[in-house]
């Protein structure tokens, strides 16, 4: 998250948080070689579901509530709608505290997979960041949102 500042947009920690929950969620290799290999420093599948939803309560209506304050767009927008319906899904049928493995082996998890990285890939251009490093660690995530 170095190109475009995402303290341009009025919510931008919120953005930032669900920016890194959705780049987490889109990468198949970080899954299984940090959150399957129990790494330090980047929480789980739950961690990031909650970063997700946790101030924007996208679990309970539209992202296009927040374009303008979180997302740039109704396309930003869209895309995150659909990837957090696809991650909800399989979080309520595995509930909120399996194993990583129950997410990643769930038939619908590809599917979610690809969502969430539609959205990251959208919001990471328009940030003017490349989608494709990768996903940054939890402290990381922390000291980017104290400052501005």
């Amino acid at each position: 998250m170095g190109g475009m500042p995402l303290s341009d947009m009025p919510w931008w920690r919120w953005r930032s948080n669900v920016r890194s929950a959705l780049h987490m969620l889109s990468d198949p290799v970080f899954q299984r070689d940090v959150w399957l290999a129990g790494v330090d420093g980047y929480g789980d599948v739950t961690d990031a579901v909650y970063r997700l939803v946790e101030d924007t309560w996208l679990d309970n209506w539209s992202a296009e509530k927040y374009v303008g304050t979180i997302f740039r767009d109704s396309q930003e927008a869209a895309l995150v709608d659909t990837a957090v319906l696809r991650v909800l899904r399989i979080m309520h049928q595995v509930g909120p505290d399996a194993p990583v493995a129950a997410y990643l082996d769930h038939q619908g998890w590809p599917e979610a997979v690809r969502a969430a990285r539609d959205a990251h890939v959208r919001m990471a251009a328009s940030d003017g960041d490349d989608p494709d490093a990768p996903p940054r660690s939890l402290e990381v995530l922390r000291i980017m949102t104290r400052t501005a």
